[in-house]
C-alpha cells in the first residue's frame, strides 16, 4: 500500500474562467446552472467570432505596469497562484520557496506577442526600431510560470509544460512526479491560455474546417450535437496547489481529492486526427496504475471539442473501456466554457471537483440532437443530474499532434 508521503493531495485552486467565474464557488455555480461562458471578439482581419473570455481582478496581485510588461498567460498564471496558494492557506512558512516547483501547462506561447508586434511595426513602415525590447523575455516558453515565479518569490525550478490541449493535465502529472521524486515539497502546476489574442490560430482553425460558428455565440460550442461545426476558442487558467498527504494532514489542509491515477500516450499516427483506440488504451492505463476498474469510475469529464471526427473517435474510447458501467455519469465543460486550449484540463477538472460535496454532476449543454455516434449511456444533458456515487472522477485531455492524457482524482474521507 502507497504512504501517505507518496500520497499526492489537492489542497488549493485558483482559477479564471471564461464567462467572468474568478473563484471556483462562481464556477461552479455557473457550470451547474449551465450558463455558457461565451461571447463574441473582433478578431484582426478575421471580424467577430465567439470566443470565451475571462473577466477577473488583474492587479490583486501586481501592478498594472507589470502586466503590461508581461503576458496575458503570465498575468492569469499570476492571479489564478495567488489565489491557490491563499485557498490552501500556503504562506511559505510550512514550506520552503526553494523547494517549491512552478509547472504551467502552455499549448503554446509566443504566437500573441509576436503577431502584435509585427503588426505595431506595420504602422511605422516595419521600421523595426518601434519592436519592444520586452519581445524576447515575454516569448520564451517558461515565461509565464517565470512570471509566477517572481511575483510570489519562488526560488524552486519552475518550466512550461508543453504538450498541446494535454497541457494542464501533464502539467499535474509533473508534479505529482516532482513531489515523489522529493525533488520538491510543493507544487504550484496548472494551465493557461491566452489564445483569443491570436489571430493565426483563429485562421488555422477556420482554415481546417474547425472553427465554430453560430449566430448565437453562447450556442456555438455543442459537443456531441449532430449540427455541431467546430471548436470555440477561449482564454482561461487554472493553479492547483499540490502537496504530500501527510505534510497536508499534519497542517490541517482542506483537501479536495487525491490524485490516484494518471496515463499519458502518443497516437503516433496525424498531426490533428485523433484515434480512439489509442485514447482507450490510456484510459486504461491511468485505471491500472490507480489499481481501480471501469465501473469504479462515477464521473468522467470528455475532452470533446465541438469537431465532428474528434468526438466520436473520444465517444467510441470510451464505450470501449465503460461498458455497462450502469452508474457513470459523462458530462461535457468546453459545451459551457469552449476550448481553453493549455487550461482546458486543468478548469475541467476544477469544474468537476465540488461533485465530492455536492454530489452533482453538472450538465452538458446546445445538445439539442444527439449525433448517433456519440450516444454514451449516463450522458448528462441541460441539467444537473444527482451521481449514485460521487468518490472518483476520470478527466480526458487529448491534444493535436497524437498526444492523449487521463487523470483521476479520488475523494478523500476523513479520518
Amino acid at each position: 500500500m502507497i504512504s501517505d508521503s507518496q500520497r499526492i493531495v489537492i489542497t488549493g485552486v485558483g482559477l479564471a474562467a471564461p464567462g467572468g467565474a474568478s473563484t471556483l464557488a462562481e464556477f461552479r455555480e455557473q457550470v451547474l446552472a449551465g450558463r455558457s461562458g461565451i461571447s463574441t471578439l473582433e478578431m484582426r482581419y478575421m471580424g467577430v467570432h465567439p470566443a470565451g473570455l475571462c473577466d477577473f481582478p488583474e492587479t490583486k496581485y501586481r501592478k498594472k505596469r507589470e502586466n503590461k510588461r508581461g503576458t496575458r498567460a503570465g498575468c492569469l498564471g499570476v492571479y489564478c497562484t495567488g489565489e491557490a496558494l491563499t485557498d490552501a492557506g500556503i504562506d511559505f512558512s510550512q514550506y520552503r520557496p526553494e523547494r517549491t516547483g512552478v509547472y504551467m501547462g502552455l499549448t503554446e506561447h509566443g504566437t500573441v506577442e509576436t503577431e502584435n508586434e509585427v503588426y505595431n511595426i506595420s504602422q511605422y513602415n516595419y521600421n523595426v526600431d518601434y519592436w519592444t525590447h520586452h519581445h524576447n523575455p515575454r516569448t520564451v516558453l517558461n515565461n509565464p510560470a517565470g512570471e509566477i515565479t517572481m511575483t510570489f518569490g519562488i526560488t524552486g525550478p519552475h518550466y512550461s509544460v508543453g504538450a498541446a490541449c494535454a497541457a494542464g493535465n501533464a502539467a499535474l502529472i509533473q508534479g505529482c512526479q516532482m513531489l515523489r521524486l522529493d525533488e520538491v515539497d510543493l507544487a504550484l502546476c496548472g494551465g493557461l491560455s491566452e489564445c483569443t489574442g491570436s489571430f493565426g490560430i483563429f485562421a488555422s482553425f477556420r482554415a481546417q474546417g474547425a472553427l465554430a460558428e453560430h449566430t448565437d455565440p453562447t450556442k456555438a460550442s455543442r459537443p456531441f450535437d449532430q449540427e455541431r461545426n467546430g471548436i470555440v476558442i477561449s482564454e482561461g487558467g487554472c493553479v492547483f496547489v499540490l502537496e504530500r498527504m501527510d505534510k497536508a494532514m499534519a497542517r490541517g489542509a482542506k483537501i479536495y481529492a487525491e490524485i490516484v491515477g494518471y496515463a499519458m500516450n502518443s497516437d503516433a499516427r496525424d498531426f490533428v486526427l485523433p484515434y480512439g483506440p489509442r485514447q482507450a488504451e490510456c484510459i486504461r492505463l491511468a485505471l491500472d496504475r490507480a489499481g481501480l476498474r471501469s465501473a469504479d469510475i462515477d464521473l468522467i469529464n470528455t475532452h470533446a471539442t465541438g469537431t465532428k471526427q474528434g468526438d466520436i473517435e473520444e465517444c467510441r474510447a470510451i464505450a470501449d473501456v465503460f461498458a455497462d458501467c450502469e452508474n457513470l455519469r459523462v458530462n461535457n465543460t468546453k459545451s459551457i466554457i469552449g476550448h481553453a486550449m493549455g487550461a482546458a484540463g486543468v478548469l475541467e477538472l476544477a469544474a468537476n471537483l465540488p461533485a465530492f460535496t455536492d454530489g452533482l454532476a453538472h450538465p452538458t449543454i446546445n445538445l439539442d440532437q444527439l449525433d448517433s455516434d456519440c450516444a454514451l449511456p449516463g450522458l448528462v444533458v441541460g441539467k444537473p443530474e444527482k451521481l449514485p456515487r460521487a468518490e472518483t472522477i476520470l478527466n480526458n485531455s487529448f491534444g493535436m499532434v497524437g498526444i492523449n492524457s487521463t487523470l483521476i482524482v479520488k475523494r478523500v474521507l476523513a479520518e
